[in-house]
């Protein structure tokens, strides 16, 4: 199953090509299928900075192999530039984000705001009658959205943003494959992108740390601040919020007798709070921006929800209002924290995601301590 079914043959669709092998094979198997296959590439930020960077995404050797691969599968190929436009999207909300003391996902906005967004006019400019990507995702009739067959490469957490309209022209045509089954395709159809590496760093951030692009960008992210324990005592110094997050216990530099974990992170007074792994026990957190691909009503009851890419969905209970939607886990969890995305599986099935604007805990909130 390509998902390419309701699609007559010689339709028009544009994929969007990052230069990897799974948006190479998803190219080749919409052309297998008799479409009229146009190549869409964004360069999304300097292309001179990741030239021969392996892991890269979007930028100077992606740019090179997507068109490789366009010019063998002879379809034409497109290179766009939207360097401005994703910095201005997609970087600079990442760096306000960790300078305002949250945990964003850059790539959840990029599909948002660029890949589902741009792209779609771009393909209406076109004619096309589909967006294909080489995401691990599964688009089913009604449309519905569902995870991916092979559960390790499963990218419906990164897709929840995606509106019903715009479900509705998309195709994901890796969606039932798992992934050696991909590499094999790529190298059965001789795909010159058919060995390379993963993509897996945040693209715009080449040397891994993400927080040296926040101090570049949010300089008074890098300014001190006090680190204090939950009744507010202050138990040491820190050298900028952009180096912490949630849940992280190495690096604080804070001897106390007992391991210490971020709790969170106060921007008002540039304070890094820390404390015992207990006290990051979340029983329920509140959700905002949400994106519903299911009636209001399916999302009352049982669900399953996932606030990382990474870790297993696991039971909760919904609670609607207008504010958007307050999550009660059926166990706590742990170093949850606000700008997460959260999405909201009922089996296989996406009904909605969003982004954590508010957790709730049993700690009680740090005060300055007395003079």
């Amino acid at each position: 199953m390509t998902g390419f079914d309701e699609l007559p043959t010689g339709a028009r669709v544009v994929v969007a090509m990052s230069g990897g092998v799974d948006s190479a094979v998803a190219a080749a198997l919409a052309k297998r299928r008799g479409l009229d296959v146009v190549g869409i590439t964004l360069q999304l930020y300097d292309h001179g900075a990741a030239v021969g960077r392996k892991g890269a995404c979007c930028a100077g050797q992606d740019i090179y192999d997507a068109r490789r691969v366009a010019d063998q599968l002879q379809i034409p190929h497109y290179v766009l530039d939207f360097e401005e436009r994703f910095r201005k999207t997609v970087i600079n909300d990442f760096a306000d984000s960790y300078a305002q003391g949250r945990t964003p996902i850059p790539c959840v906005r990029c599909n948002q705001r660029i890949k589902f967004g741009d792209l779609f006019a771009i393909a209406d400019d076109l004619g096309a009658a589909a967006l294909v990507t080489g995401h691990y995702a599964r688009r089913l009739p009604g449309p519905e959205l569902h995870r991916a067959v092979d559960a390790s490469r499963d990218q419906t957490y990164f897709l929840a943003q995606t509106t019903p309209a715009q479900l509705e022209r998309l195709r994901f045509p890796l969606g039932a494959l798992l992934k050696r089954e991909v590499r094999r395709l790529a190298d059965e159809l001789g795909l010159k992108v058919a060995a390379k590496p993963e993509s897996r760093d945040i693209c715009f951030v080449p040397s891994g740390h993400y927080s040296e692009v926040v101090r570049r960008l949010r300089p008074d992210a890098a300014e001190p601040g006090p680190i204090v324990d939950v009744d507010g005592r202050e138990v040491g110094t820190h050298g900028g919020l952009a180096n912490y997050t949630v849940g992280q216990r190495r690096g604080l530099g804070v001897a106390t007798g007992q391991p210490l974990y971020v709790l969170g992170l106060e921007r008002e007074r540039r304070a890094v709070v820390v404390g015992p792994k207990r006290a990051l026990v979340v029983p329920a957190f509140r959700v905002n921006e949400v994106n519903q691909l299911v009636a209001h009503d399916a999302l009352v009851g049982p669900v399953e929800v996932k606030h990382r890419a990474h870790e297993a969905a696991v039971a909760a209970r919904l609670e609607p209002d207008s504010d958007g939607i307050r999550v009660v886990l059926g166990e706590p969890g742990f170093g949850i924290a606000p700008g997460q995305a959260c999405v909201v599986y009922s089996g296989s099935r996406v009904l909605a995601g969003g982004f954590i604007d508010h957790v709730e805990t049993a700690r009680p909130v740090a005060q300055p301590a007395s003079a």
